[in-house]
């Protein structure tokens, strides 16, 4: 999403950051998607049916990307520039519509105007939340001039992460009454308030680091994306507590959306076998393709 505010040069080192693992990480969401429905069905089909329309859209963004980011390669002049905004354009979609899907998620697929500019709120916050992580990222692969840049481009992707966080914790407990009741029950909830505390000790130490480093004092470049990489698992563990036990939210727990114990035991059969060879796969690319990334390694 950064691609078309940096110089050629700039550009190349991008690509070449994340070109050796850009496959790879892919599988993940294919992973995702085939576990729901082998595991539960039922809910597959209201989750999918709900959300067609942004799944859609996802879908034509993911692929626009993937066009945008092998075909830019080989372009020359203007059409070099094009292949990159589409890449920008491309990942805009993808991100904004799986940041709708998780609004609309989370309210459980109600109708209202209310519901849909949330929604849309939750879209935005994950936009910004992805501009944080590959700016993060490019100050651990990356160094000089495009590092310079990528600690601004971290700072305001905080300060935007932050407000779009703040807003969309104080408009849940509003739009769906399951999450406030689960919140707000104390004192059993007393422990939940650790993962708030967290993840503004994670965001303090995102704004440290990066203020550190554009001074010119020594600080490890991987812990901006290290305590950013935090802040989205501390998000995620509140989003599974938020959720639990509903894998649609106020219509079905996760009992209920089940399959038959033998598919899932069949699963987890195939989830046991593939899954080591994902991890052993993504720990070999990461340390071959370590250190700072070079101009061209991805041509």
């Amino acid at each position: 999403m950064l691609m078309p505010a940096a110089d050629v040069r700039e550009q190349e080192l991008m690509v070449a950051s994340i070109g050796p693992f850009w496959d790879a990480n892919e599988t993940w969401l294919v992973l995702g998607v085939g576990i729901l429905l082998v595991a539960f069905p039922v809910a597959h089909g209201i989750v999918l049916g709900a959300l067609y329309l942004p799944v859609a859209a996802m879908l034509i963004g993911l692929m626009l990307r993937g066009v945008a980011f092998e075909f830019r390669v080989k372009a020359e002049g203007w059409h070099r520039e094009l292949w990159n905004w589409l890449f920008w354009f491309g990942s805009f979609l993808a991100s904004f519509a799986q940041g709708l899907m998780l609004g609309r998620y989370i309210t459980g697929f109600h109708s209202g105007f209310g519901y849909y500019v949330f929604a849309m709120l939750v879209g935005a916050s994950l936009c910004g939340g992805y501009v944080l992580l590959g700016a993060t990222w490019l100050i651990f692969k990356t160094e000089g001039a495009l590092q310079k840049k990528a600690l601004a481009w971290a700072r305001w992707g905080l300060i935007w992460v932050a407000l779009g966080v703040a807003l969309v914790s104080l408009a849940t407990p509003f739009v769906s009454t399951t999450v406030q009741a689960k919140w707000f029950d104390f004192p059993r909830t007393l422990a939940l308030m650790l993962l708030p505390i967290a993840t503004l000790a994670s965001g303090w130490l995102v704004w440290a680091a990066t203020g550190r480093l554009r001074r010119g004092e020594r600080e490890r470049d991987w812990m901006p994306f290290a305590a950013t990489v935090a802040i989205f698992a501390l998000a995620f563990a509140g989003l599974a507590y938020s959720l639990f036990p509903y894998v649609v939210m106020d219509r079905m727990t996760i009992w209920e959306a089940a399959s038959h114990p033998s598919a899932l035991k069949f699963m987890l059969v195939g989830v046991a076998i593939v899954l080591p060879f994902l991890l052993a796969y993504t720990a070999f690319a990461y340390r071959v393709f370590g250190g700072k990334a070079r101009a061209g390694l991805y041509d």
